[in-house]
């Protein structure tokens, strides 16, 4: 009899984000290694990710072995209180649609914890397996991005969830072996699988130019594209160090988020005119607009517990073969310096260090065939929906 897999997920395509990249690239990698063996269920939302590229598409869909269902959000922007309506949302028509069926796996893919709750809750309301794929760190992050007196009581209340879900899991996935050191001492005797982000197949056959000679007194490139937040602190360095390159850098930040007009209003104040700022882009534009990038620029908050976070981006941005200037630090840096050539980094919020690594780079487009192979998304998913179809074929 195929068995029933349910997969939680905030973002799907055609949402634009990490989450939602990696939620697609294991639906499909699991549909591909148990054809005729199970039946997977995907709920998410629909699009919102970015509050001015939000474009609503089918509630429910159908691709083969998999059924999509998308729950409807109250419209919201990037705020806390914002984004914790929208969950509240979410989860409770996942839970109504959940309890309509019976599956035997839940799978729940989770940044910002709360996804990882509902998948806990819902596989034991089912007393179904269940795989929890970890993005990041949200308990250690709170106490830093709450000041007192929210930050401890905040980080007490999700520490004592954050307990409960990975208690409930048969197995749990963490995305980066950064996350080894928060996770392991707190949770001995959970084992941690480490089934990271990685490179597109978009990005399998990136074309990397030739060099080209720069013109005299021509600015240079510099793209940076993703979330702009309080994790990326990109208003606490991008103005500073335009000020300081002037014209010999244009700095073209694609992207939206929480903290897009706190930039907007520094570039605006300072009258930065090498500073131009583009709502999220469809993935074929942004391809594009990497291909006549000269430098692809990088930026985590000065915060510890980032210090364990490895950006998705950077798998990207590899993949280019254009140089990369990566503001971070920890786990990212030692990784940016060992996997990805052509790469130099300052330490976060450092405008002086992010000249002086800039200074470093060659300009000139250099392909990283070995990083791409060694992080194909597809070969790293393929490994991880094995793992699940693990708990598949265990499962009653």
């Amino acid at each position: 009899m195929r068995k029933r897999v349910l997969l939680l997920s905030f973002f799907y395509p055609p949402d634009l984000s990490a989450g939602s990249f990696r939620a697609k690239a294991l639906v499909d990698a699991l549909c591909e290694r148990a054809a005729g063996e199970v039946d997977i269920d995907v709920l998410t939302t629909q699009p919102n990710r970015y509050h001015s590229h939000a474009s609503e598409t089918l509630a429910v869909e159908e691709q083969g072995c998999v059924r999509i269902r998308r729950a409807q959000l109250p419209v919201h922007k990037s705020g806390f209180i914002d984004q914790a309506k929208a969950f509240a949302a979410f989860a409770l028509q996942a839970n109504r649609i959940a309890g309509e069926g019976h599956y035997d796996v839940v799978v729940a893919t989770s940044s910002r914890l709360m996804t990882a709750v509902l998948g806990s809750w819902i596989a034991r309301r089912q007393r179904a397996r269940l795989y929890l794929d970890i993005r990041d760190i949200f308990v250690e992050n709170l106490r830093e991005l709450f000041t007192a007196p929210f930050g401890m009581p905040l980080a007490f209340i999700f520490g004592a969830l954050e307990r409960w879900a990975i208690g409930c899991a048969d197995k749990v996935n963490l995305v980066t072996a950064g996350f080894l050191g928060y996770f392991q001492p707190r949770y001995p005797k959970q084992r941690f699988s480490l089934y990271s982000n990685g490179v597109d197949d978009d990005f399998l056959d990136f074309p990397v130019a030739e060099p080209v000679e720069k013109a005299l007194g021509k600015p240079l490139h510099i793209l940076y594209a993703g979330n702009i937040g309080d994790g990326q602190g990109l208003h606490l360095i991008i103005p500073a160090l335009a000020q300081r390159l002037g014209a010999r850098a244009h700095f073209c930040i694609v992207g939206g988020g929480g903290r897009l007009q706190a930039l907007r209003g520094a570039v605006t104040n300072d009258e930065l005119n090498n500073v131009e700022l583009i709502p999220p882009v469809e993935r074929e534009r942004l391809l594009d607009m990497y291909e006549q990038a000269d430098v692809l620029f990088l930026h985590l908050n000065d915060i510890s517990a980032f210090r364990r976070v490895l950006p998705s981006k950077l798998f990207e941005y590899a993949a280019t073969g254009k140089p990369v200037l990566a503001g971070v630090a920890g786990f990212a840096a030692d990784f940016v310096r060992t996997e990805v050539t052509n790469a130099e980094v300052f330490a976060p919020c450092d405008v002086e260090g992010a000249i002086a690594a800039m200074d470093k780079l060659s300009l000139e487009p250099k392909a990283r065939p070995e990083f791409v192979e060694r992080f194909s998304r597809r070969r790293i998913m393929g490994a991880m929906a094995e793992d699940v179809l693990e708990l598949v074929r265990e499962a009653d």
